[in-house]
């Protein structure tokens, strides 16, 4: 018997390509990233099979690369992710999320009585907990947990 194997989903020319996404939340980072509106080929895969997770997801996007900040709310939903960068079909740039100390800019605070509700005040948040993703507001001291956060 001949063994195949063959990508699941096409190679990409130029874009980046976000890998080892969890079983589940491929939806939740289209649409933090506001891919939901973009003109460019998407690829999409989910609950493929991985050696390392059981089951992942993969997101492929098309002469489209992500700054610091879209990298940075993609670790928030999917920790386990990893950033492929692409161009002329090589791997330029290979990168694991990681969770930073501080988010700013983010996340909405969902203490209404908190300044950045009402005031023209950019939200910031210090990362107290990296494993189950718990935030303390800087402003309000509101804490946070994964299940709440609120993507501006």
């Amino acid at each position: 018997m001949e063994s195949k194997k063959h990508l699941q989903v096409s190679a990409l020319e130029n874009g980046t390509v976000i890998d080892h996404i969890p079983q589940g939340v491929v939806q939740k980072v289209l649409k933090i990233l506001g891919l939901e509106d973009c003109t460019e080929p998407i690829y999409l895969g989910a609950n493929l099979e991985s050696k390392k997770m059981g089951r992942k997801g993969i997101i492929k996007v098309a002469n489209r690369y992500f700054a610091n900040e879209e990298i940075n709310k993609i670790a928030l939903i999917a920790p386990t992710a990893t950033i492929i960068e692409i161009r002329n079909y090589e791997i330029i740039k290979k990168q694991k999320v990681s969770i930073p100390d501080e988010i700013v800019n983010i996340l909405k605070c969902p203490n209404p009585k908190c300044i950045t509700n009402y005031e023209k005040v950019a939200t910031h948040f210090y990362v107290i907990e990296k494993e189950d993703i718990k935030l303390r507001c800087h402003y309000c001291e509101k804490i946070i947990k994964k299940d709440n956060l609120i993507y501006l």
